[in-house]
């Protein structure tokens, strides 16, 4: 199970900045509008050969006067009781703020491998102006300029040595995952208690930590698999948390850890960008994805054609990623739990198919022979022969050219709804690679 480390400051210290250096991105974090961007305030990096994920959580702040540093002291708390890390940002060019004092104190109660960093260090004297911030009482600071990378590899060093040890689960590869997300109040804890036929206390039943997600062996009907439950798991009388913020966090550990995403939308409320957020999150970590509307049974108008309206509005919004089932059900009642086991487990054996190459240039040759690549420059693209790689997280296939580089992405694209439309990959990513012959 990959760590978890959570960036925190105040405002303008350059959270995002070092987000982007730590995930080696180079798109600017836009906080401003809601849904679309926030999906980057999550990635993934890579130090020593330890992977970690890692967490932004400047983009999720409403941006309001009055309730600013309240909603950041909020998502401080969350990221405490998610995050197996947190990196404490401060600015070396304004000093210690009460802010800085406020989040050192939560952040000392919470005893949490924490690392103070002060940023916009960019010259000798500015080393000898942090030497303020050890009145925080979190030790050492690591002087850092995140803009320019000075004493981010010294950091890193230190970050992946104070990384708690990963405990290996005693799971069975063989057996698929299921991680069931979706926004709050959707239904994911009803729909794994209506799966397992007992209600049992989720908020209650984990002692002590409630950082990792929790294995539940399901062997009933002919099913066997694991749920990654982390639905619902929050101790509700300890923060009165961002709502959004907190289950972006618990989603990353849950999908980290699945095989097929089970997405829980709210049949009464439709699709919202939360709900985006979430499977933002799924599509960055390849995974395979059921849609389930849950609360089915509240809707007055079952017609079809609600059904109809209702599925394209899905689509629309998850486009150009379309190929995933859909199923209406309700916890609540019971009605399709079942159907939604038996697609989950059909999308995992799509992702495990695979298409004799044989087959595939018989079938896939003809179509770019009648639909070639567009010419580029006077250039004429070919593609003579394509195959699946063997041994792959999702099914990923080759296609060698004279001239990859000129190849684009629709034309990619196009690759894909062919392959999709002659084998089963329904509910499952693929991978479409254009290299030299």
């Amino acid at each position: 199970m990959a760590n978890l480390v959570a960036i925190v400051g105040r405002p303008n210290v350059g959270k995002s900045t070092l987000f982007n250096r730590l995930t080696q991105s180079r798109r600017a974090i836009v906080s401003d509008t809601a849904g679309t961007t926030r999906d980057r305030q999550y990635g993934k990096c890579t130090w020593n050969a330890k992977e970690f994920s890692v967490v932004d959580t400047g983009g999720w702040v409403v941006n309001s006067d009055d309730i600013f540093e309240d909603a950041i002291r909020r998502q401080v708390i969350v990221a405490t009781q998610e995050a197996d890390l947190v990196l404490f940002l401060v600015d070396v060019t304004t000093g210690v703020t009460d802010w800085d004092e406020d989040v050192a104190t939560i952040l000392r109660r919470a005893k949490l491998p924490t690392i103070l960093v002060a940023n916009k260090v960019d010259n000798s004297s500015a080393y000898y102006e942090a030497a303020e911030f050890y009145k925080l009482g979190l030790g050492e600071p690591r002087c850092i300029s995140a803009a320019t990378g000075g004493g981010t590899g010294d950091l890193l060093d230190t970050l992946v040595d104070m990384l708690p040890q990963e405990n290996p689960e005693i799971i069975e590869e063989e057996i698929p995952r299921f991680a069931v997300v979706g926004r709050p109040n959707a239904g994911k804890s009803s729909i794994i208690n209506a799966f397992i036929g007992e209600d049992r206390n989720i908020v209650t039943e984990i002692a002590g930590t409630t950082r990792d997600s929790i294995y539940t062996r399901f062997g009933k009907f002919g099913f066997d698999f694991y749920l990654v439950d982390t639905a619902g798991i929050r101790r509700k009388n300890k923060v009165t948390e961002d709502l959004e913020f907190y289950s972006v966090m618990r989603s990353i550990r849950a999908i980290e850890n699945s095989d097929v995403c089970l997405l829980m939308l709210d049949a009464t409320r439709g699709i919202e960008a939360q709900d985006m957020n979430i499977f933002q999150l799924i599509q960055k970590n390849n995974k395979s994805l059921v849609v389930v509307v849950n609360k089915w049974d509240l809707v007055q108008d079952k017609s079809q054609k609600v059904i109809n309206t209702f599925e394209a509005a899905i689509r629309s919004r998850m486009a150009p990623f379309v190929d995933f089932p859909i199923i209406f059900a309700s916890a609540l009642t019971k009605q399709r739990i079942f159907r939604v086991l038996e697609t989950a487990k059909q999308v995992y054996l799509n992702r495990k198919a695979h298409v004799g190459t044989a087959k595939l240039n018989e079938v896939m040759l003809p179509i770019i022979e009648a639909f070639p690549p567009p010419s580029i420059k006077g250039k004429y693209i070919k593609i003579k022969y394509c195959t699946q790689l063997p041994n792959t997280q999702i099914p990923s296939f080759v296609f060698y050219a004279n001239l990859p580089q000129y190849v684009k992405e629709n034309y990619r694209r196009f690759l894909e709804n062919k392959i999709r439309e002659n084998w089963s990959m329904h509910g499952c990513p693929i991978n479409v690679f254009i290299r030299q012959k």
